[in-house]
């Protein structure tokens, strides 16, 4: 009987379909592909904007972060006096507070005459606040005046960045000691590690005793939670104190809420969801259009409006899916580009292609809900009356 008919009948109706007319089809699973790759790229910028924010925190040894209540993100931390880092040092939870300087500079010794503003960090070489062993070996190299060492994520026209040259930061000759791995994020094209004493005379205007950031090491066995709550009754409200997930959770709210970036990326995806529900709609409607005098027959000779709609919903099933897996190998490769030319850690992970599949079903989904109505037009009495 047509109401017994399974799954495979359904499946079988829905590809003839679709293969009666293999261009059309061919055109609408390229358009979903581009649809779907969208969502990817958009995605990985989405996510990569504030991994990208988190880069320097995520590489360094702290469970407390210290900043002033004008604190934006890295690039913008504001400052605050050195003597609350020196007060947390008497906490008896606290093991290490270290200070951290940051600025900018010009470094005159690009290619091509090129100057192009490096970011500075200055720091205590005393602190082991890095994750990288690499770096923490050669922290003591910066107890060397007027030494720098420079991140290898430094772009090319910054020249030769082997150690022993000695380069030009705005009118100061200083000499690279060694490179280092961790990451340039948003802090700049370059970023040069400095003791704190050598930070001062590369920016004289300066002060050691005005610090951007504390990092705050605990002892062993302390809560964060706990250890924060303490700190700011000892610190008073002039500073704020983010644990770790505190500051992620504001970086976060930073680069998606309150830049641009986060609402062009996330504006982005929502557009490109839609776009990709109307092409699969746009095919679907115009199949059932196609196909009507048929639908209207099998409905004639008994086939229920649920055979119908499950053919629909196959339908769009399939062309989702086709065009899924190339949207996925490309996706592969542009972000392999993306983190070629911008150093934007945009990774492909199995949680993220699973948010996109889901996405990709739920467009399969909405498409087929909205074509529904078209089957309505498929009546025995009105086609053959």
């Amino acid at each position: 009987m047509p109401d017994e008919a399974g799954w495979p009948a359904r499946f079988a109706l829905a590809w003839r379909i679709l293969t009666y007319d293999k261009g059309r089809t061919a055109l609408a699973v390229a358009g979903v592909l581009l649809a779907i790759l969208l969502v990817f790229v958009q995605l990985g910028f989405f996510i990569a904007v504030p991994r990208g924010g988190m880069l320097l925190y995520d590489r360094t040894r702290f469970d407390l972060l210290v900043a002033s209540t004008g604190y934006e993100y890295q690039v913008q931390p504001g400052a605050f006096p050195l003597s609350l880092l020196d007060k947390a040092k008497t906490a008896p939870e606290v093991a290490l507070a270290g200070p951290l300087y940051f600025g900018s500079a010009k470094w005159r010794s690009g290619e091509d005459g090129k100057a192009p503003d490096v970011f500075v960090i200055g720091l205590d070489p005393q602190d082991p606040i890095f994750e990288s062993e690499d770096i923490n070996r050669q922290l003591a190299i910066l107890d060397r005046a007027d030494t720098i060492l420079v991140d290898s994520a430094t772009r090319p026209m910054f020249g030769e960045l082997t150690a022993g040259r000695i380069v030009d930061i705005d009118g100061d000759k200083e000499k690279i000691g060694g490179d280092y791995v961790l990451g340039t994020g948003f802090m700049g094209l370059g970023v040069i590690l400095v003791s704190a004493e050598n930070f001062v005379r590369l920016f004289p205007y300066r002060q050691l005793s005005q610090v951007n950031l504390g990092l705050i090491q605990l002892k062993p066995s302390v809560d964060p939670d706990g250890a924060a709550a303490s700190l700011r009754k000892l610190l008073g409200s002039d500073i704020q104190i983010f644990t770790r997930p505190e500051l992620e959770a504001h970086e976060t709210a930073y680069w998606t809420t309150r830049t641009s970036v986060g609402l062009l990326f996330g504006s982005g995806l929502m557009v490109a969801f839609i776009v990709g529900v109307m092409i699969v709609y746009q095919i679907l409607a115009t199949q059932i259009s196609r196909q009507l005098p048929q639908f209207a027959t099998l409905k004639a000779v008994g086939y229920a409006d649920g055979f119908l709609a499950a053919t629909v919903i196959i339908m769009a099933l399939l062309i989702v899916l086709a065009g899924f897996f190339p949207a996925l190998a490309a996706a592969l490769g542009i972000y392999a580009v993306i983190r070629e030319e911008t150093l934007l850690p945009v990774e492909m992970s199995g949680t993220r292609i699973a948010a996109v599949f889901g996405a990709t079903i739920a467009m399969a989904a909405a498409s087929a809900l909205l074509s529904m109505s078209s089957l309505r037009r498929a009546d025995p009495a009105d086609l053959f009356g």
